[in-house]
C-alpha cells in the first residue's frame, strides 16, 4: 500500500476520537444509557445489567450524581438490609436547543436533558431558504431563550435537522429551483455559527426524528427498528443494535426511493406515502391544502379525499416494510409524521391489513406501532443529537466524532 492509498484509508475511517475535554467514559455512558432506557436503576440492579463489580458500579453512580446527572428517588423499603436507593435522570443536568428545517416550516425547540419541551417556537413557509432560516432564528431565538428562561450559555449543544440535498424535488411541493439551489453551498455549520450558542450538529431530519423516539420516547428493548415519519415527503431512520444507525453519508433511513409496485402514480414511496400527495388531491377538489396544518381542519372536512390517501399510502407502506424485511430481521416498525394522532392510529391499522394480504412466506412480519411525538419529532430529534454523542452508547460505531 503506498503513502496516498493509506492516507485516504485513514482519513474515512469510521473510528474517531473526540476533542472535547470531559468525554464520558463508556461505562459512564452505559450507565447513563440504561437509566433513559428504564428509567430508573437502582446501584445493584445497575451491577446486574452491566456486569460491573458492585464497587466500580458505585463509584460511577456517586461521580454521575456530582456531576449533577443524576438525582436520587425515593427508597424502596420493606426488603432484607438497608433500603435500596433507585437514581434516575436529573432533567436540569444540560439544556439544548434543536432547528427543524423543513420544506413547509421551521420549528425551534429548547428542551432539557429528559426531553421536556421548554419553548418552543414554529414558523410556515412555502419553501425554505437559507435567508429565510437565518431570518427566522434571529427573530426567534432570543424570545425562545427568554421563554425557556435559558441565557445563551447555559446551551449545551444546538442540533439542525433538514432534508438531505434540500434542493431536490423542488417541482414536487412548488418551489422555485434558482432560490432553493442556494442549499447546494449553505453549511449550516458556518452559516448559523455566529447566531446561535454551543456546538453546532446537522443531521437528515428523519434520522432526527427517529433519534427522538431512540432518546426521549418510551422504552421499547427492541434492538433493530424501522422508523418511517411523514412529513412533506417522507423519510425516516433506522436503528440498529439499539442505536442510530446513520450511514455512510447520514442518509440511511430514506427510504423514499423505496420502489413501489402497481400503484398509480409513482413508482416511489415518495409518490404516495408523502404529505405533498395529500395536498395536491385536496387544492384539486378546491380546498386549502394549509388546513392540515394550521387546524387540522383539511383531516376532518374531507373524509373521501383522506380515505384515499390513507389507502394509498399504507398499501405503499406495507410494500416498503416487505423490502426491508428482506434486507433486515427488523423486530419492529415505527410510523409518525405530521399528522393527527387519531389518523396516525388509523393509518397504522390499515398498513397492518395491507401488510397481511402480501406474500410473506420468508418475512418475519414485525411489530407496528406509533410514534410519540409527532411533527416536533424532527426538532426535538435535532437537539438530542449531542446527547447520543456525549452522554450515550452507540454500538455501531466506537467513538462518534
Amino acid at each position: 500500500m503506498n503513502v496516498d492509498d493509506k492516507e485516504k484509508l485513514l482519513l474515512a475511517t469510521p473510528l474517531k476520537g473526540s476533542n472535547q475535554i470531559a468525554v464520558r467514559s463508556y461505562n459512564e455512558r452505559l450507565v447513563l444509557h440504561l437509566l433513559r432506557q428504564y428509567g430508573t436503576m437502582t446501584k445493584a440492579e445497575a451491577t446486574r445489567a452491566t456486569g460491573l463489580s458492585a464497587n466500580a458500579v458505585s463509584v460511577i453512580f456517586n461521580a454521575l450524581e456530582a456531576d449533577n446527572l443524576l438525582l436520587r428517588d425515593a427508597p424502596r423499603r420493606g426488603r432484607v438490609g438497608q433500603p435500596s436507593v433507585p437514581m434516575r435522570l436529573n432533567p436540569d443536568a444540560n439544556r439544548y436547543l434543536g432547528l427543524k428545517i423543513g420544506r413547509r416550516s421551521f420549528d425551534l425547540v429548547a428542551v432539557d436533558f429528559c426531553g421536556g419541551v421548554l419553548a418552543r417556537r414554529i414558523q410556515r413557509h412555502d419553501y425554505p431558504t437559507p435567508a429565510r432560516a437565518i431570518d427566522f432564528l434571529n427573530a426567534n431565538l432570543r424570545p425562545l431563550l427568554r421563554s425557556a428562561k435559558l441565557r445563551r450559555d447555559e446551551v449545551s449543544g444546538f442540533g439542525v435537522a433538514m432534508p438531505s440535498e434540500l434542493w431536490h424535488w423542488t417541482e414536487d411541493f412548488g418551489a422555485p429551483r434558482e432560490e432553493m439551489d442556494a442549499w447546494r453551498e449553505f453549511d449550516p455549520v458556518t452559516g448559523f455559527a455566529d447566531l446561535v450558542p454551543g456546538p453546532i450538529s446537522v443531521e437528515n431530519d428523519g434520522a432526527a426524528a427517529c433519534r427522538a423516539e431512540l432518546v426521549f420516547g418510551p422504552p421499547t428493548h427492541k434492538e433493530d427498528v424501522i422508523y418511517f415519519f411523514l412529513g412533506a415527503f417522507i423519510g425516516g431512520g433506522i436503528v440498529l443494535n439499539g442505536s442510530v444507525f446513520t450511514g455512510r453519508r447520514g442518509t440511511a433511513g430514506g427510504f423514499g426511493p423505496l420502489r413501489i409496485p402497481d400503484e398509480p402514480g409513482g413508482d416511489r414511496l415518495i409518490d404516495h406515502a408523502s404529505l405533498v400527495v395529500l395536498e395536491h388531491l385536496l387544492a384539486d377538489a378546491g380546498a386549502d391544502p394549509e388546513t392540515l396544518y394550521s387546524d387540522e381542519s383539511g383531516w376532518r372536512s374531507h373524509p373521501q379525499l383522506i380515505t384515499a390517501w390513507m389507502t394509498r399510502a399504507a398499501r405503499s407502506l406495507a410494500h416498503a416494510i416487505v423490502s426491508t424485511q428482506a434486507v433486515i430481521e427488523f423486530e419492529a416498525v415505527v410510523i409518525d409524521g405530521a399528522i393527527p394522532a387519531d389518523m396516525r392510529a388509523r393509518l397504522i391499522e390499515e398498513v397492518r391489513a395491507h401488510l397481511y394480504r402480501l406474500d410473506l412466506r420468508g418475512i418475519q412480519p414485525p411489530e407496528i406501532s406509533a410514534g410519540r411525538f409527532g411533527s416536533i419529532a424532527r426538532a426535538l430529534g435535532a437537539a438530542a443529537f449531542h446527547i447520543s454523542v456525549d452522554y450515550m452508547v452507540d454500538q455501531n460505531t466506537v467513538l462518534r466524532k
